[in-house]
């Protein structure tokens, strides 16, 4: 049902209206979900069960948060990474709104293609910002977008301070990095890389080594499904940091 809902309310509704005006809609969602068996962690509510999806990840029916999305938020706030200046590359719009009114940090939103909510729009491989600007970067499903990946990650790394972590996440699989640069449509994409605007689809091998190779020092995170009520799942994190000169 969320989905066809989904579906026609796109339809019908100016995207720009729609991502500022979501929550309101979203209220219409509450009688039929809640309840105090599960609870989101990013919006505070309580239900009886998630929105189940039809890649089989759980979505909070009021802030939109995916499983991804929560975990991150409890990483970041175990890890006390939420200070300083912060950069996120497209952000959810659950971690948006909680993340522009905190005022432990700055907050750095930015989406170089108009379609996440954002207050800058910075390219990735040409960052515009000086060296050593920010304490965290928040690179989540980002890069298999990205041709020239390894241009995104030195610039990564320059803007990154000592001491500072960017958390990257992309979809993995085993083995090594499968790229093909003369794939390019949407449908010859979608059967390559599982997604119509992906370039590549990397391994947790693969990737680390290319960012070692740029000159990160990467740590891997390993999270099995948890039968916590905060509907998270399997997944994995890198942590890339820059190494102490």
């Amino acid at each position: 049902m969320y989905k066809q809902v989904k579906l026609f309310v796109k339809k019908i509704i100016p995207q720009e209206f729609l991502f500022k005006n979501e929550l309101l809609f979203k209220k219409a969602l509450i009688p039929f979900y809640k309840g105090n068996k599960y609870s989101c962690i990013i919006c505070g509510k309580s239900w009886k069960k998630f929105i189940s999806l039809d890649d089989h990840d759980l979505l909070c029916p009021y802030c939109g948060s995916r499983s991804r999305t929560r975990r991150l938020f409890k990483i970041l706030n175990e890890r006390n990474d939420l200070k300083g200046k912060v950069l996120h590359f497209s952000p959810s719009r659950s971690l948006f709104r909680i993340f522009k009114e905190d005022y432990r940090f700055s907050y750095y939103s930015t989406d170089f293609e108009n379609e996440f909510l954002a207050d800058y729009k910075l390219d990735i491989t040409k960052i515009d910002m000086p060296n050593n600007s920010f304490d965290t970067i928040i690179c989540y499903h980002i890069l298999e977008h990205i041709e020239e990946d390894q241009m995104a990650m030195e610039e990564l790394l320059r803007v990154l301070k000592p001491n500072g972590k960017c958390y990257i996440q992309t979809p993995f699989k085993t083995g090594g990095i499968y790229e093909d640069y003369s794939i390019k449509s949407p449908e010859k994409r979608l059967e390559a890389f599982g997604q119509e605007d992906h370039v590549r689809i990397y391994s947790i091998e693969g990737l680390t080594e290319r960012l070692n190779n740029i000159g990160f020092k990467t740590e891997h995170l390993q999270f099995e499904e948890e039968k916590s009520p905060n509907g998270l799942l399997s997944e994995s994190v890198i942590i890339a940091s820059k190494p102490l000169m």
